[in-house]
C-alpha cells in the first residue's frame, strides 16, 4: 500500500499502471492468491462502469450533450449572470450520467465562441475620454440585408460616435464614421477579463460537481460501491447505496451547492450588485450577438434524427433499470429473478450491448443503390471502433487495483489494525469526526487522484467506523463524495486541467475561488449527509 501510494501520488509511474501492482505483488507476498486478486480486480462494479459507458460514449457521438447544452443556454438568457446559471447547470445535469471530463471538453468552446466574438471580434464597447468629450468606441460586425450576422466573416468595423444628442442617437458633426478595423489583439479589458474567468471556472466546477450526484458519474463513486458492497457482505448485510437512492441524495445536495457556487462566482468575478442580472454593465455585452451566436450553433446540428431520439431512449432506458431495480426490501424488478443474482452491471450491460445492434436509422429510409439485397445492412448506434476509441480504459485498471488493495487491506488485517489505533477518535461527535475527515480528503485530492485517494482511506475508513460503533457508509459515503470537491488547482481534477488548458485563468484566480468553494461544498454535503443520507440510507 505505501508501494501504491507513493507511485500514485509521484506519479512515477502512470497511475493506471500502478494500479496493476497487486496482480503480481499480492500473490508474491502471500496476502491473496491470483485467482482472489483477479476477482476481485474485475467485479461487477467494473462491469457498470462499461456499461454505463457505452450509453456515454453514445451521447457524446450523436452530439445530444451539445443540443441539450445549447437549448440550455438559448432558454436562460444572454446576459453574463443567466448566461453563467445556464452553463452551470448544464454541466451539472450531463455529469450526472456522462464523464464530467467530456462535459467540459464539449462545453468550453461554445463558451470559447462566445468569448472570442465578444472580445477578439470587437463587440465589446470601451469608453474613454479624451479632453472634454465622452467619446465611445463600439465595434460590431457587419450584418447582411436581412439582420444577420456570418460569424466566418472576418472583416469588422469600428464606429466613432461622441455625445447623445438628447434623442438617444450619438453622433460626431452629425455624422457617424465608420473605419475598417481588423485588430484583434486589443487587450481585454477588465470587464471581460473578469467573465471569461468565470464563465471558464463555473463549467469545471460545476462537472466537478455533478459528477458526485449518481453512482456512475466519477470513479471515486463507483469505488465507494464496490467497497461498501465487500464491507456489507464481510457483515452479512445487503449495501445500503442504490443507484436510485444515491439520486435521491445526489441530485437535491449537489443543487444546492451549484447554486450557492453560482452565487458565489457571481459575486467574485462579476461583482453583482442584484439579482438584475446586472452584474456588469449591461451595455457591456451585446446579448442579441450571444444569442445569434448560440442560435446558428444549435441550427448546426439540424433536426432530431432517428439516431439521437434512439439514443435518449437507451439513456431513459438504463436509469429506470437503475433506479427501480431495488426500491427497498422486495419491491424492485429485481425481485422477479433469482434472489441476489442481479446486480446495476446486469442492467448496464444489457443496454449497452442494445447500443451494438438497436439500428440507427429506420430500415427503408434510406436505400444503398450499391446493394440489390432488400435487406441493406443498418449502421447501429454504435460502433465498436467508436466506443473502443472513447473508452478511458485506464480507468478500468484502476478501479482494479483500488478494489484490490481495500481486499488485502481487510484479508491481512491492516485496516482493523489502522482503525484500532484511531479508536481515541471516539470521544468526538460522529458529525464531527465526519467534516473534519471530509476536509482533510478534500484538500489532499487537491495534489493527488481523488480515485486513489478513495481506494487508501475506504478500508481504513471502514475498520474505523466498525470500532468506534457507527455505520460504515456514515463515514465511507461522504469522504468518497468530497474526493471530487477539488476546486483549487488545475491538477486537482480533469475538468480543472481542460479548463486551465484554454488560457483564460491563471491558478491564482482557481486557488482563491476555488478555497471558497472546497468550504461551501464540504459544509454542505455534511450537512445533507447528517439529515438526508439518514432518511434515505437508514439508520447512519
Amino acid at each position: 500500500m505505501l508501494i501504491m501510494a507513493i507511485f500514485w501520488v509521484t506519479e512515477a509511474l502512470p497511475i493506471n499502471v500502478t494500479a496493476l501492482l497487486p496482480v503480481f505483488m499480492f500473490p508474491a507476498v502471500g496476502v491473496m492468491s491470483a485467482g482472489d486478486v483477479g476477482s476481485v480486480f474485475f467485479n461487477s462494479t467494473t462491469l457498470m462502469f462499461i456499461g454505463g459507458m457505452t450509453v456515454a460514449v453514445a451521447i457524446e457521438e450523436w452530439q445530444i450533450h451539445k443540443r441539450i447544452a445549447l437549448k440550455t443556454l438559448l432558454t436562460v438568457g444572454a446576459r453574463p449572470v443567466w448566461l453563467m446559471l445556464g452553463l452551470m447547470l448544464t454541466a451539472w445535469f450531463l455529469s450526472i450520467w456522462i464523464s464530467n471530463t467530456a462535459t467540459t471538453a464539449m462545453m468550453l468552446p461554445i463558451v470559447t465562441a462566445i468569448l472570442n466574438e465578444l472580445k477578439g471580434n470587437k463587440t465589446y464597447k470601451k469608453h474613454e475620454s479624451p479632453e472634454s468629450n465622452q467619446v465611445e468606441l463600439l465595434l460590431v460586425k457587419k450584418a447582411d440585408e436581412n439582420g444577420h450576422i456570418d460569424f466566418n466573416e472576418q472583416a469588422d468595423v469600428e464606429i466613432h460616435v461622441s455625445a447623445d444628442d438628447g434623442n438617444g442617437h450619438n453622433k460626431e458633426n452629425g455624422v457617424i464614421q465608420v473605419i475598417d478595423d481588423d485588430d484583434d489583439g486589443e487587450e481585454a479589458d477588465e470587464s471581460w477579463s473578469r467573465m471569461s474567468k468565470a464563465l471558464s471556472l463555473c463549467i469545471a466546477y460545476s462537472a466537478n460537481i455533478g459528477g458526485t450526484a449518481s453512482m456512475t458519474g466519477s470513479t471515486p463513486n463507483l469505488v465507494l460501491k464496490g467497497q461498501l458492497e465487500m464491507v456489507y457482505g464481510k457483515l452479512g448485510k445487503e449495501s445500503p447505496v442504490t443507484f436510485g437512492g444515491w439520486l435521491l441524495f445526489g441530485i437535491p445536495t449537489t443543487f444546492v451547492i451549484v447554486i450557492l457556487s453560482w452565487l458565489w462566482l457571481q459575486a467574485y468575478f462579476l461583482r453583482c450588485r442584484g439579482w438584475s442580472g446586472c452584474c456588469v454593465k449591461k451595455d457591456n455585452v451585446n446579448e442579441s450577438l450571444v444569442r445569434q451566436i448560440l442560435k446558428e450553433q444549435y441550427k448546426k446540428l439540424g433536426s432530431f434524427s432517428f439516431g439521437q431520439i434512439a439514443v435518449m431512449f437507451h439513456l431513459v432506458a438504463i436509469a429506470l433499470l437503475w433506479i427501480t431495480r431495488d426500491m427497498g426490501g422486495s419491491s424492485g424488478w429485481s425481485g422477479l429473478f433469482k434472489d441476489k443474482f442481479i446486480k446495476d452491471s446486469v442492467p448496464a450491460i444489457f443496454v449497452g450491448c442494445l447500443l451494438f445492434i438497436f439500428p440507427s436509422q429506420l430500415p427503408g429510409s434510406q436505400i444503398d443503390s450499391n446493394r440489390e439485397s432488400k435487406f441493406p445492412m443498418l449502421k447501429p448506434l454504435l460502433t465498436w471502433k467508436v466506443f473502443n476509441a472513447k473508452m478511458p480504459w485506464g480507468i478500468v485498471f484502476l478501479l482494479g487495483g483500488g478494489f484490490s488493495m481495500a481486499k488485502a487491506a481487510q484479508v491481512s488485517g491492516l485496516s482493523a489494525w489502522i482503525g484500532n489505533q484511531l479508536s481515541e477518535l471516539t470521544h468526538l461527535e460522529p458529525w464531527f469526526l465526519n467534516l473534519v475527515l471530509c476536509f482533510i480528503v478534500a484538500a489532499v485530492t487537491e495534489v493527488t487522484s481523488n480515485t486513489a485517494t478513495t481506494s487508501l482511506m475506504l478500508p481504513i475508513l471502514a475498520d474505523l467506523s466498525i470500532t468506534i460503533g457507527i455505520e460504515p457508509v456514515y463515514l465511507m459515503f461522504s469522504t468518497a463524495v468530497a474526493s471530487s470537491f477539488a476546486f483549487m488547482l488545475p491538477v486537482a481534477t480533469p475538468p480543472n486541467a481542460v479548463v486551465f488548458s484554454y488560457g483564460f485563468i491563471k491558478v491564482i484566480d482557481m486557488v482563491k475561488a476555488g478555497a471558497m468553494l472546497n468550504i461551501i461544498a464540504v459544509l454542505v454535503l455534511v450537512a445533507s449527509n447528517e439529515f438526508l443520507g439518514k432518511l434515505i440510507f437508514g439508520n447512519m
